[in-house]
Formats: C-alpha cells, structure tokens, sequence
C-alpha cells in the first residue's frame, strides 16, 4: 500500500486535479500521473472536448469499454479503477490499492482509504476498469 499513502488527506475540491485538491476522478488522474507517469484525460473545466466528454460520459454513466479503459472480469489490481453507482448512473471512482480496498474521495470529505468489499460500497460496484497500458504489467 505504500504508493497510496501519499495520497491520503488530499482535500475534496469539485474538478479539483492536483494535491490542493481533488474529485474522485481528479484523485484518478493525480495517482496515474504521479505514480505511473501516465497523462489521463483531465475532464475539468469547460475546455472538455466533445470527444473528452464522450469518452467519461461512457465510462461513468454506462460502466462500457472506452478510450484508454477496459473492463476486467479478473480479480482487481492495483490502480484499476473501481466504478460504483450514486443512484441510477454511475457517477463514482475509486482506484484500487488491494482487492476490495480502494484510495477515493467524495463529497466535502478528504481522501482516505475505504474497504468496498463490505459496507456501503458493496451493492453500488458497477466493475473494474484497468488502463490499457496496464493489461499484462503487474503493478
């Protein structure tokens, strides 16, 4: 877990995308940079792209295979990214640090480390999604 320590305690800032602050995907797109160096799609802001928006409209809302993600039927890995359901669309994130624990952010919280194989989280799982730059490495 010691990749995840770093990031606990990060504030909870709405499309916030860096260590002042973060949003569930945000706290995504801060741990795949620092620790792996990959360069996610941010979504912030009203820059977004339509193709950015479509890419994390599908991804969130659908829980289907887009962009750079591809959903796993495997045990979870380290940095896949657990997808859960806020009432009918899927509309939370949290990366994975072992199977049924994950590194997350919400609300007016700051980031910590949850369980979700029990608990609140376990009937809103949608899937895992891993990056494809990570399908054969063993993180």
């Amino acid at each position: 877990m010691s990749w995840s320590n770093s990031f606990i305690g990060i504030p909870f800032k709405e499309f916030g995308r860096d260590r002042s602050g973060c949003d569930c995907y945000g706290l995504a797109v801060l741990v795949y940079q620092e620790v792996l160096g990959v360069t996610l799609t941010s979504y912030a802001g009203d820059y977004v792209s339509c193709e950015e928006r479509n890419e994390i409209d599908h991804l969130f809302q659908w829980g289907v295979e887009i962009g750079p993600w591809v959903k796993t039927d495997t045990p979870p890995r380290p940095l896949d990214i657990a997808l859960f359901r806020r009432g009918k669309s899927a509309a939370h994130c949290g990366i994975v640090v072992s199977p049924g624990v994950m590194l997350h952010i919400s609300g007016d919280d700051q980031s910590k480390i949850e369980r979700y194989s029990n608990g609140a989280w376990k009937h809103r799982l949608i899937g895992h999604f891993r990056h494809h730059l990570l399908e054969g490495c063993n993180v």
